[in-house]
């Protein structure tokens, strides 16, 4: 098997892990500017200080940081304090270091309850401790900004998905609209499209090499005309010469078992989006593969199928359905 490298632990911390909070992210965000700045030591009140500064920024634009209605995280109720002046910022980044970390420092490296066998900091108590795993990603690394952008951009997603399920909102029709009633217009949504493409690592759905920033389509594998939703499980990211290659026609089954499989790499991420997929497709993998079956078998009855695909494509040597395949098995999945 091809060994997995820091920024595959990486994303599948950022991607997978468990987020019914923002905290993993806002540890992500210290720990890139700790790793870009390459200190090796962080002491336990440095750390909160930064940690109360993103947060206090973070909050000005009033969104949610937990998935449970009418709570309030830690750093929320912290941020509060400080700006009603009931205590002072050093009281306030106290605070922090004595509440805010006790969960997500001894668990950022767990994925499913399952420990990574790479880690990005030790902690001793009182100290961080980075590994050069995490120098390797942002210190020099060449994917740097790259999963920078993926970082800030999962934190965005958690933030509309939580007002999502807050307010019963569906999936992702309205989240475009949800953007626009709730003020969210001032963001520009394409900026959520590298965490999309983190679950894709970078690669077109249909031919699977690298993709340039510039020239990125999200496509309806099987064509809008006949599910007539943009539901999620149904969309990917193309190259814009595959996207216009197909067009709107029904591609081979060889892509929709390729879509089944970035389906089962999906779910595994605990996006709070999460159950509104295993809802719409099913409980188990076999329950969603027969969803997904039962509409393009339905399609084919009406179009047929009407694209045999990128020239010279072959699945067994596609890098993005193997890397699927990789991170499928090996990280436990309670929705499996």
């Amino acid at each position: 098997m091809e060994p997995f490298e820091p920024e595959d632990f990486w994303r599948a911390i950022i991607l997978y892990g468990l987020n019914t909070a923002t905290y993993k992210i806002a540890l992500a965000q210290c720990l890139i500017s700790y790793g870009e700045g390459h200190q090796t030591d962080i002491p336990l009140d440095v750390l909160a200080r930064d940690f109360f500064v993103l947060y206090r920024k973070r909050l000005e634009a009033d969104r949610p940081q937990l998935v449970l209605p009418d709570r309030l995280t830690v750093m929320e109720r912290i941020v509060r304090l400080e700006r009603l002046g009931k205590i002072n910022e050093d009281q306030a980044i106290e605070r922090v270091a004595r509440e805010a970390f006790g969960d997500v420092l001894p668990r950022f490296h767990t994925v499913s309850d399952k420990a990574l066998p790479m880690s990005f900091y030790h902690f001793d108590g009182r100290t961080l401790h980075l590994t050069d795993e995490l120098f390797d990603l942002f210190g020099n690394g060449p994917k740097r900004e790259h999963l920078k952008d993926e970082t800030g951009s999962r934190w965005d997603l958690l933030e509309a998905a939580f007002s999502l399920r807050r307010e019963r909102w569906s999936l992702t029709n309205d989240i475009r609209q949800f953007y626009l009633e709730k003020g969210y217009a001032r963001t520009d949504i394409t900026h959520t499209r590298p965490v999309l493409n983190g679950y894709q690592h970078g690669r077109c759905f249909y031919c699977g090499d690298v993709m340039d920033n510039d020239e990125v389509h999200v496509d309806h594998v099987i064509p809008r005309q006949l599910v007539q939703h943009d539901e999620l499980w149904n969309l990917v990211l193309a190259h814009r010469f595959c996207n216009l290659q197909k067009n709107d026609a029904l591609p081979d089954a060889v892509y929709i078992e390729k879509l089944i499989a970035r389906n089962e790499h999906f779910i595994a991420s605990n996006h709070p989006i999460k159950q509104t997929l295993i809802r719409e497709l099913g409980a188990s993998p076999e329950a969603r593969r027969k969803a997904v079956l039962r509409v393009y078998h339905d399609a084919e009855l009406v179009i047929g199928v009407t694209w045999q695909g990128i020239r010279g494509y072959r699945p067994d040597t596609d890098p993005l359905l193997h890397k699927f395949n990789q991170l499928w098995k090996t990280i436990p999945h309670s929705s499996r």
